[in-house]
């Protein structure tokens, strides 16, 4: 019983050390996906970079039976051990910088000193005897013997453990708010964990501690068992250094990349392993069950983890936000997008046809620009051409048709405004071709046609709402995103961080939002005379050539910034000129979308995506103008 007891420990070791293994290194790609460009999270990444070599090489050693190939793996294990304590020197060191207290010199120095050691430790292992030495086995358990400067490495160790412990403590104590004390002390406690499976324990102590092997397993089930743990520990306090996203966003993308990563793939390997351990104890080695067993795993793991992640998210993250994100999240999954109304129109559209016996149909809607042609169905389109559609008012050509009441008759169409509900505004235009000029449908009809432009209207009028709620989202953005960086920035940082210029207040993104709605009244409107790009340098030296106008300074600054998108040579209608040419068309000439696009031989959605490029290119040319200017301002001499 005790031998099956030691067989069954010695399994869950195999497993827990892949699972660890597993777990280290999906979170290092998370840690370089998601912050690769702050310090503590690529040091953090590091770690675990040499917790995935440690374990990695643990586990192939223990499942290789040549002695030769044990030790090699072994050693292979130890390049993780020795430069273990220097990225966690380095580790701290980061985390006491990203708290207000940058190294002076001394700390690089020990950083840079302890990574020179380690790169010897591992020329040690790797090519001598000096550190460790030969094959040691204690009960089913192989290490490498200490060699004759093991009590050098273990100073090393020591030494760098210890200082590491210093800086982690006084970045805790720099920390101010009680959420950023929290997460600190996670760091601090997960630290334990690379500790716990990082430090060759056999090695250093010798084979004392396997004499009782029951006890020795079951210490090594708890250690990696609480290795995976303090591991997640330690990433989720370092998945918020970098990021200015809501911390509720950080909590679910953690949650689902450790559940659909480490848990599954864990899971998996347990289970394949758990039955194939059975297979071969009734007779049944290399059992085709097993990628049964291991496809049927997966897919069931990640049925669950579909099922159960809104709940569990909603609940464990949202907090007090639970209803306002229920909303948003309502919002997300009924948005009525330009494909989805144009979807319910032409099926609107194939109705009025249908019933009237017009052979085609047309939606136009009330634009900025005018009216544009939304949806047509049936072989004329309207303004083929280019032609305008009509007035809106045409009272000469009215009839008055029960139910539908005033319609106009336009060409070969007759028009039956769409109108808001419980409104006179007209939105849009719902248009019937008719046959020798009369309208062919009766009275009953009237009633069901009264009924399909009244269900075009709300949808258009919904579209309508939902375009308001976005430009108000585009003016938010900017501003949300500046507060949410300023509140990163003072999760560590303090006083300096919250009084401080927030860096990227104008980065491009937050700029090319700025730049189209600038752009969109190029000519004089709201968007242009108040909007935040006349705080620029730029602009502000610009307003010497225009009469001390904010507005024409601006306008004068976009157009420069246009031409620089500008290819040279003769201006020509070529893939070359594409984004020069929408801005020129769209922009500086007015343009409506239809006429560009036509011009420019291409579709409306195809126009959109090019002009949004456009824009980008216009917002990187006035950032490259604004750091001109700025340095032109630093050289110029003190008045």
């Amino acid at each position: 019983m005790t031998d099956i007891l030691l067989a069954a420990l010695r399994v869950f070791n195999q497993i827990l050390n892949a699972g660890n293994a597993i777990t280290a290194f999906s979170l290092m790609l998370y840690a370089l996906t998601f912050n690769s460009k702050e310090l503590v999270a690529r040091s953090f990444a590091i770690v675990l970079g040499c917790v995935t070599v440690i374990y990695f090489g643990d586990v192939l050693a223990g499942t290789t039976l040549l002695g030769v190939e044990v030790e090699m793996w072994l050693r292979i294990k130890w390049v993780g051990i020795s430069f273990l304590p220097s990225v966690l020197l380095h580790l701290s060191d980061a985390l006491l910088a990203s708290t207000g207290r940058p190294s002076k010199g001394r700390r690089k120095l020990a950083v840079r000193i302890s990574y020179g050691l380690s790169v010897l430790a591992v020329i040690g292992v790797g090519f001598s005897s000096l550190i460790v030495d030969g094959l040691g086995q204690t009960g089913q358990t192989t290490y490498l013997h200490p060699g004759s400067l093991i009590w050098l490495f273990s100073l090393f160790l020591g030494f760098d453990l210890v200082f590491a412990g210093i800086n982690l403590w006084r970045a805790y104590q720099r920390c101010l708010t009680t959420t950023s004390r929290r997460r600190m002390s996670y760091l601090m406690v997960g630290a334990i964990g690379p500790v716990l499976g990082g430090v060759p324990f056999l090695t250093l102590v010798g084979p004392s501690l396997g004499r009782s092997p029951f006890i020795f397993q079951t210490s090594l089930v708890f250690s990696n068992g609480g290795v995976a743990v303090l591991l997640v520990l330690m990433a989720y306090a370092v998945a918020y250094f970098g990021v200015s996203i809501p911390d509720r966003v950080v909590k679910s993308r953690l949650f689902q990349w450790i559940m659909r990563g480490p848990v599954v793939a864990s899971s998996v390997l347990a289970t394949t392993v758990i039955v194939n351990r059975f297979g071969d104890m009734i007779g049944l080695p290399d059992s085709r069950v097993v990628p049964f067993t291991m496809i049927g795993t997966l897919l069931l793991l990640q049925f669950l983890i579909t099922l159960a992640r809104p709940t569990v998210e909603r609940w464990l993250f949202y907090g007090e936000d639970r209803t306002d994100i229920t909303r948003l999240h309502l919002l997300e999954e009924r948005l009525l997008t330009s494909g989805d109304l144009r979807q319910y129109l032409e099926s609107i559209l194939n109705a009025v046809c249908d019933f009237t016996g017009a052979p085609s149909s047309f939606i136009a809607v009330v634009g900025q620009d005018g009216l544009e042609l939304e949806v047509a169905v049936g072989p004329d389109d309207p303004l083929r051409g280019g032609e305008d559609l009509p007035s809106l008012v045409l009272p000469e050509d009215a009839e008055d048709v029960g139910p539908l009441g005033t319609i106009f008759a336009w060409d070969v169409f007759w028009l039956l405004p769409l109108r808001k509900p419980d409104s006179s505004e007209v939105i849009g235009l719902l248009g019937v071709r008719s046959i020798d000029g009369e309208p062919r449908f009766h009275e009953e009809d009237a009633e069901d046609l009264a009924v399909l432009a009244e269900r075009a209207s709300v949808a258009l009028t919904d579209r309508l709402l939902q375009r308001d709620v976005f430009q108000v989202v585009d003016r938010l953005v900017p501003q949300v995103e500046a507060v949410q960086r300023m509140r990163a920035a003072a999760r560590y940082g303090g006083l300096e961080a919250l009084t401080s210029e927030i860096e990227g207040m104008h980065s491009e993104a937050d700029l090319a939002n700025l730049v189209k709605d600038a752009l969109g009244h190029y000519w004089g409107g709201p968007r242009l005379s108040r909007s935040p790009l006349l705080s620029l340098r730029v602009v502000q030296d610009a307003m010497d050539q225009h009469k001390e106008n904010p507005v024409n300074a601006l306008r004068s600054i976009l157009g420069q910034a246009i031409e620089r998108v500008r290819p040279e040579g003769e201006r020509r209608m070529t893939a070359e000129w594409m984004l020069y040419n929408i801005l020129e068309m769209k922009f500086v000439e007015g343009r409506k979308v239809r006429d560009v696009a036509m011009r420019l031989a291409m579709s409306e959605a195809d126009l959109y995506r090019k002009q949004r490029v456009a824009i980008e290119a216009v917002a990187k040319a006035i950032i490259e103008m604004e750091r001109q200017a700025s340095a032109r301002a630093a050289e110029a001499p003190p008045k």
